[in-house]
């Protein structure tokens, strides 16, 4: 595909975007056009998380995630390096691994047994004699990119210009470091919720900070007037500071009075909740006693996938656990109050007497999400959507290939 960094750096800043004050229009959260081009320009150049190298701690140990019609293969090699590869045999396409997690010394496929080493490398064909054009060193696994970033595991389909995860997540490292990432460990299974929501639906919400005070009484209750948002180019930042004032619910009281100390973070951070989106479709809530990780995968025009998991540094306190499910039932509560709003607010979208709202000056994460779409795709300007059709011409005019 084509690459769209320069124009993109373009537009850092409201200033720069004669459409800041506008948020995208509702036909960009539902139609099929549109979508195409959001897979090519925005989800497969960018950066995924699939786990944390701890869930791959031996050799052959490998993690998977399925999206945008491609299953991705995350393996520690013999030799220590986690590389990926897609889950597809060079033979006849099949599928090498089932399932979201495993340990194999090496691929064997179950159609017709090639053999792949974890690095990758095709070294066993049956009949091998029999297949004249066969060169076992050009029909390995095809790589897919890996980052590493303090422990977590993400890929990338394709280069699109976005930087890397660790450049993304920069002005917010000083931050990160003190929760020690790279120690954790899963507390968790991996957890995947479909949703009739378009995926950008949840990642608005995820980062709009005027709904706080309306629909989440208990975030309310225990951080007051205390929660705050900030965006930076890539990332999005935040906050809430736990009050020392008691919840009247139960268990938000039980929280904040038995939430144990956690001395390897600052004394702010062991009162903070902390919550960070990265660009396109990620986020980290990061609690004192641990983090839980969302993604939110497209997987239609009006669907997508919530892919979930929990990490955190090991602890056998019995108080920790306590808080941990503590925290469980708080954010049980906010994820039920957030998913009856945006499904009511994709019903909406549907309307076509919904344009594009207008955008508070203080939505900022709003402004700079909006503001990258519309840099990308820049047929999201249009409060109306463009005749059917309209994204071939698009395509064949950019090198896109949906």
């Amino acid at each position: 595909m084509a690459d769209f960094a320069p124009a993109f750096q373009d537009i850092a800043s409201d200033a720069a975007d004669p459409d800041a004050d506008f948020g995208l229009p509702g036909w960009t959260y539902r139609d099929p056009e549109f979508y195409r081009l959001e897979i090519e320009r925005i989800i497969r150049p960018s950066w995924q998380i699939v786990c944390h190298a701890s869930d791959l701690a031996e050799p052959g140990q490998w993690r998977s995630i399925d999206y945008i019609g491609e299953s991705v293969i995350v393996v520690r090699g013999e030799d220590g390096a986690i590389r990926a590869f897609t889950n597809v045999c060079r033979h006849r396409a099949m599928r090498l691994v089932e399932g979201h997690s495993g340990c194999a010394r090496k691929f064997v496929c179950p159609y017709h047994a090639w053999t792949f080493e974890t690095d990758g490398r095709l070294t066993g064909v049956p009949m091998k004699a029999d297949y004249p054009a066969l060169v076992l060193a050009d029909h390995g696994l095809a790589l897919v990119a890996v980052e590493l970033w303090h422990g977590f595991v993400f890929v990338r389909l394709t280069d699109g210009g976005f930087p890397s995860v660790a450049e993304m997540m920069a002005p917010v490292e000083a931050e990160v470091a003190a929760y020690r990432f790279a120690e954790m460990q899963r507390i968790g299974d991996l957890r995947l919720r479909q949703r009739a929501l378009n995926w950008k639906n949840l990642g608005d919400n995820y980062s709009d900070n005027l709904h706080i005070p309306v629909a989440h009484d208990g975030l309310v209750r225990i951080f007051g007037k205390s929660y705050e948002i900030g965006a930076h180019r890539w990332v999005d930042r935040l906050k809430g500071d736990l009050v020392d004032r008691p919840s009247g619910n139960f268990w938000e009281r039980f929280y904040q009075t038995h939430l144990p100390d956690a001395p390897h973070l600052p004394p702010v951070g062991r009162r903070r909740w902390l919550y960070y989106k990265l660009w396109p479709n990620m986020a980290f809530d990061i609690y004192a006693d641990q983090i839980d990780f969302m993604q939110w995968i497209p997987t239609g025009p009006t669907t997508c996938e919530l892919r979930e998991m929990a990490y955190a540094l090991p602890d056998d306190r019995r108080a920790m656990k306590l808080a941990r499910y503590a925290n469980c039932r708080i954010n049980r509560v906010v994820n039920r109050e957030d998913t009856w709003l945006i499904e009511r607010v994709q019903a909406g979208m549907a309307s076509h007497s919904y344009g594009a709202g207008p955008i508070a000056r203080s939505e900022v994460c709003l402004r700079s999400f909006a503001r990258k779409v519309r840099s990308l795709i820049p047929e999201a300007r249009r409060h109306q959507p463009p005749p059917p059709g309209w994204s071939a011409q698009t395509m064949a005019m950019t090198g896109d290939h949906a």
